[in-house]
């Protein structure tokens, strides 16, 4: 496993932040998807009931990071549900850059689910995605 994210402390006081980073755009996307994931519950707590197949097309990594980041907050709300885990793969094709991925989880339960936070969306306050060196990396605040 060739990512890492961990939670900011004292960059935004009512919303969440975490800054991940990865050895290629998709490690990246890796790393913010499991912070995402991790702010919404413990994964380890949510079966794989549930599934949505999620594809998308930006001209950017930056762009195509916050599409894909709101849309999993998008199907927690639409169908009610939190994450096991996602796959996913992301490709540069000439001058577009191409998300595939598959969200697992299951409806909300507290019973056997440890819930985290509510978020409400991705933010652009402070939002960057950078490359740097051989690293690919970003900064996401949530709102919450």
């Amino acid at each position: 496993m060739a990512y890492s994210f961990h939670f900011l402390d004292d960059i935004a006081l009512a919303d969440l932040a975490f800054e991940a980073e990865g050895d290629s755009v998709e490690e990246l996307f890796r790393a913010a998807t499991q912070a995402l994931l991790e702010t919404l519950a413990d994964p380890a707590t949510v079966a794989a009931t549930w599934e949505r197949r999620v594809t998308n097309v930006e001209g950017n990594p930056a762009d195509l990071l916050f599409e894909w980041l709101s849309n999993i907050v998008y199907w927690k709300d639409a169908a009610g549900v939190v994450f096991h885990d996602a796959e996913l793969s992301v490709r540069q094709e000439g001058s577009s850059w191409n998300l595939a991925a598959v969200l697992r989880g299951a409806s909300v339960d507290q019973t056997v689910q440890t819930l985290r936070s509510d978020v409400k969306g991705i933010t652009k306050h402070l939002y960057d995605v950078r490359q740097e060196g051989t690293r690919w990396c970003a900064r996401v605040v949530v709102d919450v």
